[in-house]
């Protein structure tokens, strides 16, 4: 089966854009593209001889500008523009704004992902599960050993525990964790290596243990926040 899946990292913002691709009907899919990377991830594309046809964000980031935006504006008029998508609940704009559980069909719908609202980080965090390479793409809901922060975006604590634990911990324990970032050089992970260990979440931690270790956490505010937000609000767009 022609399954093509590149993990591609931007050492900037130690951000994970995935690409997706399938072989039979020569269609790509990006998720979390990087403006910085516009170039290696379009030429990717293309030396791999796909369509470029959706760009999915997991939420509003606040540490880059997306590429959605940037990546349409290329293919403006064209046969080959790609379509953008978010979810409803981050209040940002794209082409296609995705509700809780929605099938995100492609590759002429031979293959799907299905959108699992994922809250807490911020109030729009979706991850994707692809049932079919029993993978999931958790942006910043569920990372490596660790979460994403809580405590500005419409973050909570709370809600992220509940998240992970209704939504994403209950996958199968093999499903491969794919974030959108790792500050230590690691890929991947599984559902049931961060059920066990995850130092916040796993291991049986109950939601005060958690709601008291990220209230600990006390850390600055992203370099990005006051210029990735706003953009990322417009789908990428800097100015209007």
């Amino acid at each position: 089966m022609g399954s093509v899946m590149r993990q591609l990292f931007d050492p900037k913002s130690s951000t994970f854009t995935y690409l997706l691709g399938d072989a039979s009907t020569g269609e790509a899919i990006l998720i979390d593209p990087c403006i910085d990377q516009i170039e290696r991830d379009l030429a990717l594309v293309e030396e791999l001889g796909f369509k470029l046809t959706l760009m999915l964000n997991t939420h509003c980031h606040a540490d880059h500008i997306t590429a959605t935006g940037e990546i349409k504006r290329r293919f403006q008029g064209t046969s080959k523009a790609p379509k953008s998508a978010i979810s409803a609940a981050s209040g940002a704009d794209a082409d296609r704004l995705i509700v809780p559980n929605e099938t995100i069909k492609w590759a002429g719908g031979t293959r799907s992902l299905t959108a699992l609202a994922t809250p807490g980080h911020t109030s729009g965090c979706m991850s994707f599960y692809d049932a079919y390479t029993g993978a999931v793409y958790t942006g910043d809901a569920l990372l490596i050993g660790g979460c994403g922060r809580t405590d500005f975006q419409g973050g909570s604590a709370k809600t992220l525990y509940r998240s992970v634990h209704s939504q994403l911990f209950v996958l199968p324990d093999d499903t491969i964790v794919y974030p959108a970032h790792d500050y230590k050089g690691r890929l991947r992970s599984t559902i049931g290596g961060e059920k066990s260990s995850n130092p916040r979440l796993g291991g049986g931690k109950s939601v005060g243990e958690f709601v008291k270790i990220m209230a600990d956490l006390k850390l600055s505010n992203p370099k990005m926040l006051d210029v990735a937000v706003p953009a990322n609000l417009r789908c990428g767009v800097p100015d209007k």
